[in-house]
């Protein structure tokens, strides 16, 4: 019975993840570190079968050599070069051009997606190496709705960990963090990279006991002034460490390394946890928005009607004759296929016109003689 119900059930679907991260923070290596992993690794869907390859997606247009072979490319549909020329951009404005022209296809991109979603157990998006191109805009905004509503996913945000080790730094990349997890309301990764170069040990103190962050804040030069009182910078750090500290209770955080591929195996039971939080808190978010955006046009559509049949009534007390002419009788129709009716031609310059008349101003109308003397050419 079991084996039925096993064989009945809806085959999963592939878990789409969203690298993001700083300029440098080793997006497209962590990528290509997956790639290398899923190739060798059975596929955890049947793990007594081979290995899947992760379908990826590079949506980077300027980067020269990627360190993987893309599924699909942007580079294949937008030449970036020649946005620029064409559109005059410096890099960074190129780079949101080509982004935007690439997302105007990007349903095909979902389509060829879903063509092989039943073959597949991961999706991988390489995103642009200026974070903000792709978190704060339009574009990014798009594609990131358009696969969380198609496919479980989860952001991945990379963190360069050597250069992580001073808390102004660190505290600036967890609240770029946070801010890009209550945007997105997607489950979120926090991938410290470069472990093989500093742990990140020091980083999960510093998330599990604000104490520990400042003290490591206060034995820094900056912290005080020449006074001995303590900087703003302090001062705004010490509280931002307390305001975070909600942030960092749900956060699953990994440390790995894309050059030796520690803490692969890690990442991807998170990833694993992030589908449980997909479909138990996203996708209910998600059911909830659509209804109450249906509800909302159709209470806006209900709300114009209502007033539209308002407007009526009150032009049919103020206008009881007009109302009663402006009927509709069936018998007056005109069939435009048929040649042969008669048509009755009536001269509309000797009928009077009742208040609310319909007029076609687009049509000739003869003006009546009111007694004016009209000034002859001398």
């Amino acid at each position: 019975m079991s084996t039925e119900a096993s064989s009945s059930s809806p085959p999963q679907k592939p878990i789409a993840i969203i690298t993001i991260g700083m300029a440098g923070a080793g997006k497209s290596s962590f990528v290509q570190r997956i790639n290398s992993y899923l190739n060798t690794v059975p596929s955890p869907s049947s793990p007594s079968s081979e290995p899947k390859a992760p379908y990826i997606v590079n949506l980077d247009p300027a980067v020269t050599n990627a360190p993987f072979e893309a599924n699909i490319d942007i580079r294949d549909t937008v030449n970036y070069s020649e946005v620029m020329k064409q559109y005059n951009l410096g890099p960074n404005g190129g780079i949101l051009t080509a982004l935007n022209l690439f997302t105007t296809k990007f349903d095909q991109v979902l389509g060829l997606v879903e063509k092989r979603a039943e073959s597949l157990d991961y999706v991988i998006l390489d995103t642009p190496g200026q974070i903000e191109i792709f978190t704060w805009s339009a574009s990014g905004a798009i594609i990131t709705d358009a696969i969380a509503s198609s496919l479980p996913t989860v952001v991945a945000y990379i963190i360069d960990t050597p250069r992580t080790t001073a808390p102004a730094t660190f505290m600036s990349n967890m609240l770029y963090a946070c801010s890009i997890l209550y945007k997105t309301k997607l489950p979120f990764i926090l991938v410290f990279n470069k472990t093989d170069v500093q742990s990140h040990r020091f980083a999960k103190e510093w998330m599990a006991d604000f104490e520990e962050f400042q003290a490591a804040l206060s034995s820094t030069n900056s912290t005080t002034d020449s006074e001995g009182e303590p900087t703003y910078m302090s001062s705004l750090m010490n509280s931002m460490c307390l305001v975070l500290d909600e942030f960092y209770k749900g956060l699953k955080t990994v440390g790995v390394s894309c050059l030796t591929g520690d803490g692969m195996k890690e990442f991807f039971e998170a990833v694993e946890e992030s589908r449980v939080e997909y479909q138990n808190e996203y996708l209910p978010a998600l059911e909830e928005a659509r209804k109450s955006r249906e509800a909302s046009l159709e209470a806006t559509k209900q709300d114009s009607m209502n007033r539209l049949m308002n407007d009526l009534e009150i032009d049919r007390k103020n206008n009881p004759h007009g109302a009663a002419m402006d009927k509709w009788d069936p018998e007056d129709e005109m069939d435009e296929d048929d040649e042969d009716l008669d048509v009755n031609i009536r001269d509309q310059s000797t009928e009077d016109r009742w208040q609310g008349q319909y007029i076609d101003i687009t049509a000739p109308q003869r003006v009546r003689d009111q007694g004016v003397n009209w000034p002859r050419p001398g």
